[in-house]
């Protein structure tokens, strides 16, 4: 049997997507089967999120798991069973080591789509070519940050901003209630106070509800901040998405915002940094004006970006919170903080860049919350189970067994949803409603099936309509119904409404159902349903789709299968979402293989960065 028949039967048994079936086929012959194997392999790991196939995975034990052995043999011996696969790639036309312009580059036993090799080097040569100390006001900078954090104040926040201002770039990673948001707004305040220029400032997150979350949290602290009239002035309000500061067409590949035509900003920070791309990543430096200093951050635990690349995790892999002796030193002038040296024979070249947040401030050591999201993160299974066995009374697992086990997951849902949809049918104003709507969530690991967005979705609100908080024509007849929330599905950027928005239906003065949305200075704006953009119903969402918002009460449930999407990383990132309450409705062992499940994407970035 030749190799497409073989690679065809791997596709019909979801083993392959069909575009990387054919994607194998448009890139090779028949004549040339071990060109085909490798691109079909390719394909299939930038579809999982990976920047590159490894060549070791090019072997018969790692195409597929045990149950599809007799496949892989199959197929590997139909390429010839070659034992230099490097070499034999290196023959073909359409493979390159990079010297020039070819569909696959073969670098450093990895093998690229070119597009993700070029852009790759991109980001590796940003890093390097900001690899270096700025000559600050070292006086005038230890007064400011003594000013925001005290004299004789030591923490992992007060270092964060000192490293941040004497970089050009500077990567910040800390957990949930770690003081992200408070370190960003106090590096604003000292940046525009050291500054003998007004700076241009630009606040950005990958998703409308991460930068709405952002906005508000920045206005908050604002607030509580000892701000000089010269901070006032300059501090940003607002944060954007990053389409709307590239000014990305909605479904297009066309960036307004380039190398030939730069952002106009001096500073650009960039929240929820570890749902960036590798393509976006790019984009967003080759836009960079070369005078900007830029702050990335997030939490380098979470979730990668839904595309291919783990950019910030690969940024943050080096980090230790050590540092060269001259940068040390000079940490030391600024904050009076002793932090460890670095030893001289390790080389570390992104350490000095990056500062990891590692007090909880918002999580007490009594919160099972934050115990289980240490525990989860670390992958101590058996911690997990202690802290999960009503050791703590704002965590707990439900096991769901039977029918009436799913009826109870449908009662606490409808009970949570309950508070925002009272408020609305009592009159409350649409800021007051779309604010109580945070109080619950529900997430899952999946669109489909019966633990899977869509289906739950559909169960909340037969549920709510039996309840009587929903009317009739709901879920019967009629699409709109008053309380229905909805996610935006794509961006909108001519209304305003970008990917993640989360508004709800409700009728304005004129008695007309409108979908309402909470913007990030608190007002509130209403779309006619007829108008409005890709959405879909929001009572569900995927943990992917949650990621940048928290809410009190968060209600994670898994599937009773395992599958391929539950790791470690998607079960934290969930847990991190909830502030006060969570709630999971998941099988031991699920759980359990699930924390054990540590994936890391394949990339060649963290190699590119030290040489």
């Amino acid at each position: 049997m030749i190799l497409s028949e073989l690679l065809y039967i791997a596709q019909k048994k979801g083993l392959l997507r069909p575009l990387d079936f054919h994607f194998a086929r448009m890139i090779s012959g028949e004549e040339a089967p071990l060109l085909m194997l490798a691109a079909a392999f390719l394909s299939r790991n930038t579809g999982e999120g990976h920047t590159c196939l490894p060549l070791e995975q090019l072997r018969p034990e790692a195409l597929f798991s045990s149950a599809h052995q007799d496949l892989a043999q199959m197929i590997w011996r139909s390429v010839g069973a070659p034992k230099d696969v490097k070499g034999a790639l290196l023959t073909y036309s359409s493979v390159s080591d990079g010297q020039l312009v070819a569909p696959l580059v073969l670098e450093k036993e990895r093998l690229y789509l070119y597009r993700m090799w070029r852009r790759e080097v991109e980001v590796a040569k940003f890093i390097q070519s900001k690899n270096f100390l700025l000559d600050i006001d070292e006086q005038k900078a230890r007064k400011i940050l003594d000013y925001h954090f005290g004299q004789n104040v030591c923490n992992w926040q007060k270092t964060a901003v000192a490293v941040a201002l004497i970089r050009q770039i500077a990567i910040i990673s800390g957990g949930p209630g770690t003081g992200k948001t408070t370190t960003v707004a106090k590096f604003l305040a000292s940046i525009i106070e050291l500054s003998p220029k007004i700076q241009r400032i630009k606040v950005a997150s990958p998703t409308g509800k991460s930068a709405l979350k952002l906005s508000e949290t920045l206005g908050k602290t604002l607030q509580i901040l000892k701000a000089t009239n010269r901070i006032l002035s300059s501090f940003p309000r607002e944060a954007v998405t990053l389409h709307r500061l590239l000014d990305i067409a909605p479904g297009s590949q066309y960036v307004r915002f380039c190398a030939d035509r730069p952002l106009c900003l001096d500073v650009l920070v960039i929240d929820e940094a570890s749902m960036i791309d590798l393509s976006m990543m790019s984009n967003l430096i080759t836009a960079l004006p070369d005078h900007a200093r830029v702050l990335l951050l997030g939490d380098r635990d979470q979730l990668s970006s839904v595309e291919a690349g783990s950019v910030f995790s690969d940024l943050c892999h080096y980090a230790d919170n050590c540092y060269s002796l001259p940068q040390a030193k000079q940490l030391f002038r600024l904050t009076g903080c002793q932090v460890v040296i670095r030893s001289e024979n390790k080389t570390n070249l992104i350490g000095d860049m990056t500062c990891l947040l590692t007090q909880s401030y918002r999580f007490k050591k009594s919160s099972g919350i934050g115990q289980l999201a240490l525990a989860v993160n670390s992958g101590q299974v058996q911690r997990t189970e202690r802290i999960l066995n009503g050791a703590f009374p704002d965590v707990c697992r439900i096991a769901i067994r039977c029918k009436e086990d799913y009826q109870k997951l449908l009662e606490v849902c409808s009970k949570g949803y309950s508070i925002y949809l009272r408020l609305l049918h009592a009159g409350a104003k649409p800021a007051e409603v779309l604010t109580a709507f945070r109080c619950c969530q529900v997430l899952c690991a999946l669109n489909n099936g019966l633990f899977g967005v869509i289906e739950l979705n559909k169960h909340i609100e037969n549920m709510l309509h039996k309840v009587r908080l929903i009317t009739q024509s709901s879920s019967v007849t009629h699409q709109w119904y008053i309380g229905r929330p909805v996610m935006i599905m794509r961006n909108n950027q001519e209304m305003r409404l970008f990917n993640g928005d989360v508004g709800i239906a409700m009728k304005d003065d004129q008695n007309q159902i409108k979908v309402w949305f909470l913007s990030s200075e608190g007002s509130v704006t209403a779309v006619q349903t007829q108008f409005m953009p890709l959405h879909d119903t929001a009572f569900a969402m995927t943990i992917h789709k949650s990621q940048g918002s928290e809410f009190e009460h968060t209600i994670l449930v898994l599937p009773n299968e395992m599958t391929p999407v539950l790791t470690r990383q998607l079960v934290y990132t969930a847990i991190t979402r909830a502030q006060k309450k969570l709630t999971i409705y998941a099988q031991k062992t699920i759980f359990e293989r699930a924390v054990r499940t540590d994936v890391s994407r394949q990339s060649g970035l963290r190699d590119r960065i030290l040489h």
